[in-house]
């Protein structure tokens, strides 16, 4: 199954590791240092980034809420 994920991008559910919300990122040092260390795929130009979605190989950062891609998913699961 796939997930899109914002800005015309689907990934496999099966690769997705977490979905994080972006709020985090004001608050947890790991975190940043985690987003600094690896490429990341920015899918939130305008406005900024709501969640972050990390798979097996990439992160992104999608302009969709954490809330909004787990219903997503759970719909995509049915």
């Amino acid at each position: 199954m796939y997930l899109h994920i914002g800005n015309d991008t689907v990934v496999k559910t099966s690769e997705i590791v977490a979905i994080l919300d972006a709020k985090l990122l004001d608050s947890s040092l790991l975190l940043k240092e985690f987003i600094s260390e690896n490429d990341v795929i920015h899918l939130a130009d305008h406005p900024p980034a709501k969640s972050i979605v990390i798979t097996n190989n990439h992160i992104y950062l999608s302009s969709l809420g954490s809330a909004a891609l787990k219903r997503k998913s759970s719909i995509v699961r049915v």
